[in-house]
């Protein structure tokens, strides 16, 4: 069997109309599915008026037919018999009539329609035939080729001598149902016509509100994330569609500026810790290389640059460690969760300070200026510890030597208004707060709100004499928003800069066995020494240290971490 030959060239028609509607509009469809049935409609519409209205003219015809029978009998009788007194009346001219005798032989018939004139082809039927039609009309063919057929019904005669068969023509029944269906056909179509351009018009109209977000969808692609679609109205289908559009698109652009935002600070971040990590290593570089070319020979030179190396060596670990814990941070680990009382953390800190800064005036009291209570929370002590260490490192660098600091411990109502870290509203609820309070210059408003950004240092020469590498207070917000708290920097009264540490407040009579239990979240961060390395506390008027509640101890073994950057200011 030979192969088929595949011919591209061929005409499909169906093929071509159905690629043809799939790339019509959904306007146009619309129209051609609406004109397309009112089509189908016409065409029912006229067949079964054309069949209707032929029935109904057949049954008059029967009808005229049994109305005239006697008079049509009579005459035919009256010819039959060559008496003469009957005379045709009008009325039975239009009728053909004949006379059959029982055996079905034609004796009489009617001449109204002239020799030449078309005839019906009565058929011969005997007595016992006709009896079986039950007076029942039939139709029948004519003599002539044009003929549109006949009428027929055939009676017996009273006198039971033969058979009566009358007729009428069907042509005018013909021409009346073909007049009727033009008729119809012609009003369908002009009506089709004019509803498919109405139909045009009012789809036109109707899909204003679509061609309108086509076009602030081609605007939006073009990069205009600005635009909203005119909504409409809010029970319709264009409505809803509006009102879903634009809340996609709210939040597309949402995700789009936060991206952008991502982006902006991922670049600038990175800037900022290649510029933080170059000046260390063009340091260490370049007493490398004066030593190595013979430029320091001195022992006391070669000690200095060693020293140098060193110092910028530690200071570059102590970067890229921030850049770790700040990128630990950002991943969300699990913290581990274990009661923490704020006044115990602000009683170390407390004889820290007192250690490194001996010419200074450092208390502990409460947020009214009291005594310090207790202000218990849940968290990663370690983590809790770095906060409060920073805070404090930061008030001890960035304020005038020989001024007091205050480090304040207590509880407060959570203000009105506020919320959980998930939406949700706070009733009823306290935070455990702790501050620290400076008297030094202050910080204003412009550094204020971008001093928990990372690397940002209100002095731009970035001395390293006075200033961190910016990532202390970023570290300290990424810290306490992993608690569900919030730090705030508030104007001390007199002068100076508060920081304000606010976390959750718990009962601390709770069930420790309610509570996550430790060693579930391992957790893989360093906390905060007590007390930097090297120093001792014996010599100094310190309190005793309030003691701990049960499963609030500090871990008996942890890195010391490198020593707290400094704030925004700096």
């Amino acid at each position: 069997m030979p192969a088929t030959v595949n011919r591209p060239g061929r005409f499909r028609p169906f093929h071509e109309l159905a690629r043809l509607w799939k790339t019509s509009s959904l306007r146009t469809q619309l129209v051609v599915m609406t004109s397309g049935l009112m089509l189908l409609a016409v065409i029912v519409t006229a067949a079964l008026t054309a069949s209707l209205f032929r029935q109904e003219l057949v049954r008059q015809i029967d009808d005229d037919l049994h109305a005239n029978r006697n008079n049509v009998s009579v005459y035919l009788t009256s010819l039959g018999t060559d008496t003469g007194y009957f005379s045709s009346p009008q009325s039975i001219l239009r009728f053909y009539g004949e006379l059959q005798d029982n055996a079905g032989t034609t004796t009489t018939n009617s001449s109204f329609t002239g020799a030449n004139e078309d005839r019906p082809v009565v058929p011969s039927l005997s007595a016992e035939e006709v009896v079986a039609r039950n007076n029942e009309a039939f139709d029948v063919s004519g003599t002539t080729e044009a003929s549109g057929g006949w009428r027929v019904v055939m009676y017996r005669l009273a006198s039971g001598e033969g058979s009566l068969a009358i007729a009428l023509p069907l042509e005018p029944v013909h021409d009346s149902v073909d007049r009727v269906t033009s008729l119809v056909v012609t009003i369908g179509l002009l009506a089709t016509a004019g509803a498919s351009l109405i139909a045009y018009a009012v789809t036109t109209r109707a899909f204003k509100p679509l061609l309108r977000v086509e076009r602030t969808a081609a605007q939006i692609a073009a990069g205009d994330l600005s635009r909203r679609v005119e909504m409409g109205a809010p029970d319709t289908e264009v409505g809803r569609l509006s009102r879903s559009l634009n809340a996609m698109l709210a939040h597309i652009e949402t995700a789009f500026r936060s991206k952008e935002r991502s982006e902006e600070r991922m670049r600038r971040f990175i800037q900022d810790a290649s510029h933080e990590l170059r000046t260390p290593l063009v340091t260490i570089r370049g007493f490398s290389e004066l030593y190595r070319h013979g430029g320091i020979s001195d022992p006391d030179d070669v000690g200095a640059a060693m020293g140098r190396i060193e110092g910028e060596a530690k200071r570059m670990g102590q970067l890229v460690e921030d850049l770790l814990t700040l990128a630990r941070l950002d991943e969300q680990r699990p913290l581990e969760h274990r009661p923490v009382d704020l006044m115990l953390l602000a009683h170390d800190a407390v004889l820290d300070a007192r250690v490194n800064a001996p010419d200074r005036e450092i208390s502990l009291e409460g947020l009214d200026g009291g005594r310090a209570g207790t202000a218990p929370t849940l968290g990663d002590e370690g983590k809790i510890r770095q906060v409060v260490t920073n805070l404090v490192t930061n008030a001890l660098r960035y304020s005038p030597p020989g001024t007091p600091l205050e480090i304040a411990v207590g509880t407060v109502d959570v203000l009105p208004g506020s919320v959980h870290a998930d939406g949700r509203q706070v009733h009823g609820s306290r935070d455990s707060v702790i501050e620290i309070r400076d008297h030094g210059p202050g910080i204003d408003e412009q550094d204020a709100s971008r001093v928990f950004e990372r690397f940002y240092r209100a002095d731009s020469s970035r001395q390293r004499e006075t200033g961190g590498t910016g990532l202390g207070l970023a570290i300290v917000a990424a810290i306490v928003a992993q608690h569900d708290g919030t730090v705030r920097l508030e104007q001390t009264p007199g002068g100076g800069a508060t920081m304000s540490v606010r976390m959750p407040w718990v009962d601390p009579s709770a069930d420790e066995d309610d509570l996550p239990q430790e060693g579930e979240v391992p957790d893989t961060e360093t906390e905060a020494a007590d007390v930097p390395e090297g120093t001792s506390t014996g010599a100094l008027d310190i309190p005793p240290r309030p003691p701990q509640p049960p499963g609030s101890g500090r871990p008996s073994t942890s890195d010391e971490p490198p020593p707290p950057p400094g704030r925004g200011p700096a």
